[in-house]
């Protein structure tokens, strides 16, 4: 009997799939195609998790075909991260306009990661402050058990890890082994790669420019193709949100999400009001946020949804340049960096939420400004070092809590919420990252405003 509602299960998600395809024939905008998918699969993976239990078989099964779809689509999006990083950034250094300035640009880029990050932090502060969150009211069971005893281990490898040890670490050694991300810092060495190769070609330019015109004709070739693998991927995007959310809906632990409601809340509280500073820069800046957020709903709907700023890479830089009004060598950079550094939701608001929860089990009053000054340079800071040690919210708030001589077992208390919450965390990751490409592009006065300031296109073409 369960294959039959497994296979039930099924033909409904490929019902589900020709209406987007039917949409996608009618040239329904991809927005709301997009939109479509994400409210179509919310409300099935509900209706399946209500109807046969979060942990059922039937739950298990049709969520391993509905992977085909969800997880199958990430994948692509991953196969094409690290050549789109590597030829991006590349791509850069070969365009003579940005070459010229790309020291000041990579700067910019990096003090808008960073320094929103902070601002996180601060938000993520106030936040806790606001809703009285105290990690000793967590429930510990046994899957929190279970975590506490793996971030444990995970906390000795980071501490027995020295400064001139994690910077070797970024080094990259083999780049050709980096390129199939086979470390945690593989994608910090690509970048590393491809700046030294971009560099070389300036002063073979300088020398050889025979030479430096065939190597950038290669390179712009080279970076067409996989522009061009980038967007026949990004047609999936509709078909991977439905799927990818409905596994969601059917699988998330909702008696956990109502026990910890109120972390949860005071998470989006934080992440919403970090948006809408990303908001208040681009205003500050002279361009329309409205504009801004009706061009990139698409690329934060899928980050939502995959919960991976790596694999929003592709989307990322489209949207930027397409739609924004970025130009290719800053949108490469900012995508690229955005995905190593200063990342405003993992990096920022999460650690610096829960070293004010953990504090007084230290003995450390929250309220201390000496602390949270302190507490937000070392968020700051330690955001280059997410990175470093495999990335992720988990990583940012162990390095933070062990810097900060705080309780680590918090991280593992949240086990249940973490998914939900970690949608809203790299959607917040790749805004933060597209706002840092704006305003470098803005301060440069390198920024097409007649595209930002068009109506968004959102389409993708064949």
């Amino acid at each position: 009997m369960s294959t039959f509602f497994v296979i039930l299960n099924i033909v409904i998600m490929l019902l589900f799939i020709s209406v987007l395809v039917y949409m996608q024939k009618k040239h329904v905008s991809f927005s709301k195609r997009v939109f479509t998918a994400l409210g179509i699969g919310l409300i099935f993976g509900l209706i399946l998790q209500f109807s046969y239990g979060a942990s059922s078989k039937i739950i298990q099964e049709s969520v391993s075909w509905f992977d085909i779809a969800g997880v199958g689509y990430v994948k692509l999006l991953q196969m094409v991260v690290m050549p789109l990083v590597f030829i991006s950034i590349l791509a850069s250094f070969t365009r003579l306009k940005f070459s010229e300035s790309v020291g000041k640009i990579g700067g910019l880029i990096i003090v808008f990661l960073i320094g929103t990050t902070a601002v996180a932090a601060a938000i993520g502060i106030g936040s806790s402050l606001l809703f009285h969150l105290q990690g000793i009211n967590i429930h510990q069971g046994s899957a929190e058990t279970a975590q506490i005893q793996q971030v444990q281990g995970k906390l000795g490898d980071v501490k027995n890890t020295t400064l001139p040890q994690k910077i070797l670490e970024l080094l990259p050694g083999n780049p050709f082994m980096e390129l199939t991300g086979a470390r945690p810092t593989s994608t910090i060495a690509v970048v590393i790669f491809s700046a030294i190769l971009g560099i070389a070609f300036l002063g073979v330019k300088r020398k050889e420019p025979e030479h430096a015109e065939l190597f950038s004709k290669i390179v712009d070739a080279l970076y067409a193709i996989v522009m061009r693998v980038v967007t026949l991927i990004l047609r999936l995007t509709p078909f991977g949100v439905l799927a990818l959310i409905t596994k969601v809906g059917a699988t998330s632990d909702l008696s956990a999400i109502w026990k910890l409601g109120k972390f949860v809340i005071a998470s989006y509280v934080a992440l919403i009001v970090m948006f809408l500073i990303h908001l208040l820069l681009i205003s500050i800046s002279g361009l329309s946020p409205v504009k801004y957020v009706k061009k990139v709903i698409p690329v934060l709907t899928f980050a939502f949804t995959s919960r991976s700023s790596a694999g929003s890479l592709p989307l990322n830089i489209k949207a930027q340049t397409t739609e924004l009004g970025v130009p290719e060598g800053i949108a490469n950079f900012a995508g690229s960096f955005g995905v190593i550094m200063g990342q405003n939701g993992c990096a920022g608001i999460y650690p610096a939420m829960l070293a004010i929860m953990v504090a007084p089990a230290a003995g450390i009053n929250p309220l201390s400004p000496s602390f949270i000054l302190m507490l937000i340079v070392v968020v700051a800071i330690s955001s280059f070092g997410v990175a470093g040690v495999g990335g992720g919210a988990t990583f940012a708030a162990l390095i933070v809590l062990s810097t900060m001589n705080l309780p680590i077992a918090i991280v593992g208390l949240l086990i249940s919420v973490e998914p939900l919450i970690d949608m809203g965390r790299t959607a917040l990751n790749v805004s933060g990252s597209m706002v840092s490409g704006i305003l470098t592009s803005k301060v440069t006065k390198e920024l097409d405003t007649k595209i930002y300031d068009s109506e968004a296109k959102q389409e993708i073409s064949a």
